[in-house]
């Protein structure tokens, strides 16, 4: 008897080791890697840049109007004059503290206030336009008693408005610039740089109201109790007019510039194949040919731009960045691919070495789970030419949690249910034994009986 419970024992011990080798090799409790990126890197692309352009200009800019981004400069931060194209500061700012059906009375003062041989749209004093009209006659036929007219009616006075000017563009980040006049007008201390009139160019083109006015080729100027008769204007910017020899197709628009001091400046924006690209040229004059070099200049940096440089992905969509372990998982969820969670597209020289680009990688520390799928758990980035390109890292797939409680009750679970089994088992192995040890106790007995029987 005691020989069988210890059997009996050694079975149950045997079928509880095992239930635990099963379970255990389901759960399994594991350790996250978290290495974070190492520090900071910034990836040039400057070598991969086609230095081969001939710019005639005293100074001069391409820039990525989307990022910023320069492409190529010549003296970009040389204080020039910039004459009017002063007037897309003037116009952003009317744009931002009026609405354009706001009329306005033309004063004594800023009518009188246009030296001599300045451009001028012959506007009557107490003439009353709205917004919208000066801002036209402003931009396209480079008006600049609108200017006046604008300032005034915004600061009270022109030199209040300068000082707002001067707010205004250390507000969109230039450093180089100082305005005393709405328009342009030659003043020794109005000046500004190519760098930062693109940086006031960038911010005055994501405004669609001054979008539509500077990529009009012309505007007329209905009639006025002053003046009974239409008043046509045509744009200064030979680049979007068809009839001229420098017309070029994707050019959208923005500001010509000329004083004797400035020379001949320009400030103009393209598209092509989803590339928007901004250019200022000051200091212009003439090609060896006798070209306009201002005109001249601006093509050859489009150009330059649109042939060079396009927008590449660097890093698609769910595309998998490192796979982690995730600390307290269980063994079918524990092994985590991260993921982007979204594309990752910069301007890029055509040539790039995408080899070159160096991420920089941060991985949340101490990863636990659960994690449910797409949980950002990280990031990763790219400095390029001072420009940060990122996306976050999402978990591919939800992590489930490794729970010891409910192991313990589903190994207890199962080793009831092997001993129920077992003493099933053992109850009919009894059950039979016992049927047997009868039949042969009754063979037995009818054998005595015979024999006493024929005794």
């Amino acid at each position: 008897m005691k020989t069988n419970f210890i059997n009996k024992l050694k079975i149950i011990i045997i079928l509880v080791t095992i239930s635990i080798n099963i379970f255990f090799s389901f759960y399994v409790q594991s350790f996250a890697n978290t290495k974070l990126a190492d520090s900071d890197t910034t990836t040039s692309t400057s070598d991969n840049k086609i230095q081969n352009l001939s710019i005639y200009s005293d100074a001069a800019i391409l820039m990525d109007s989307k990022t910023g981004k320069i492409l190529y400069e010549k003296n970009s931060n040389e204080k020039k004059y910039p004459a009017s194209t002063t007037k897309i500061l003037t116009a952003i700012i009317a744009i931002e503290n009026c609405n354009l059906s706001d009329t306005i009375s033309a004063s004594y003062n800023a009518i009188m206030s246009i030296p001599s041989g300045y451009s001028i749209a012959e506007i009557k004093e107490n003439e009353v336009l709205t917004v919208e009209q000066l801002l036209n006659v402003f931009l396209i036929h480079s008006a600049n008693e609108a200017g006046y007219i604008l300032a005034e009616h915004i600061s009270g006075s022109i030199s209040n408005f300068a000082d707002l000017m001067n707010q205004k563009a250390l507000e969109i980040g230039c450093t180089d610039t100082h305005f005393t006049n709405p328009s342009g007008i030659q003043d020794e201390n109005h000046y500004s740089t190519a760098h930062d009139m693109a940086l006031i160019a960038q911010y005055c083109m994501k405004n669609e109201t001054f979008r539509q006015i500077v990529c009009k080729t012309s505007y007329t100027l209905e009639p006025t109790d002053k003046t009974p008769e239409e008043r046509y204007f045509v744009t200064t910017n030979d680049l979007i007019k068809t009839s001229s020899e420098y017309y070029y197709p994707y050019c959208i628009g923005i500001k010509t510039g000329y004083t004797s001091k400035a020379k001949n400046c320009l400030i103009s924006a393209s598209q092509k194949d989803g590339l928007e690209l901004i250019t200022v040229v000051l200091g212009a004059e003439f090609t060896e040919n006798g070209k306009s070099a201002r005109n001249t200049d601006t093509i050859n940096l489009f150009n330059y731009g649109f042939e060079n440089y396009k927008y590449q992905e660097i890093l698609s969509k769910n595309s998998v960045i490192k796979n982690v372990t995730v600390k307290n998982a269980t063994k079918e969820t524990k092994e985590l691919p991260i993921i982007t969670e979204n594309s990752i597209t910069s301007l890029l020289p055509n040539n790039i070495d995408f080899n070159s680009l160096e991420p920089i990688i941060s991985i949340n520390e101490n990863i636990e789970a659960p994690i449910s799928e797409g949980t950002v758990i990280g990031s990763i980035k790219y400095n390029i030419d001072g420009i940060e390109y990122s996306t976050n890292l999402c978990a591919e797939h939800s992590v489930e949690k490794f729970d010891l409680i409910l192991l313990i009750g589903q190994i207890s679970a199962v080793i009831i249910i092997l001993i129920i089994i077992y003493k099933i088992l053992s109850h009919k192995s009894n059950i039979k034994y016992k049927k047997k040890t009868s039949k042969k106790k009754g063979k037995h007995s009818k054998r005595q009986k015979d024999a006493i029987y024929k005794f």
